[in-house]
């Protein structure tokens, strides 16, 4: 497999084929890690806090917020992505769920595209303000 230095998936995987879904998957990681560094970063915690503290970010209802801050601030292709996660069938239910799978998806599509100074900027939009 041949690499891009700016794409962290290998050239011949089409990323805006990915099902929603698999870009939700890997999104899901992606988000948790930010969360995780921007806590570890903040101050030195005690493991139990940190691990409240970042399910209290990282939960559904949390994501879902997220997306009132950063629905203003995506271009047309990211929002398309972002609907596509939302729209897309998955064994929860409840809007709160489904816009937090479009979040993933989002964050999984900017992730392996090697936008990561545009998750940085979304990221940001939320939790440092």
């Amino acid at each position: 497999m041949v690499y891009d230095m700016k794409r962290l998936v290998p050239h011949d995987v089409d990323v805006r084929i990915l099902s929603p879904l698999t870009l939700a998957f890997v999104g899901d990681g992606v988000y948790e890690l930010m969360v995780r560094e921007t806590l570890a970063c903040q101050a030195n915690r005690p493991n139990g806090e940190l691990h409240k503290m970042s399910v209290a970010m990282v939960r559904a209802e949390a994501q879902s917020a997220a997306m009132d801050v950063i629905m203003p601030l995506l271009s047309e292709e990211e929002a398309a992505v972002y609907r596509r996660g939302r729209n897309a069938h998955t064994q929860r239910a409840g809007g709160d769920y489904h816009r937090a799978t479009g979040l993933e998806a989002l964050f999984g599509y900017l992730y392996l595209t090697g936008d990561i100074e545009r998750l940085r900027v979304l990221f940001d939009a939320v939790h440092r303000t």
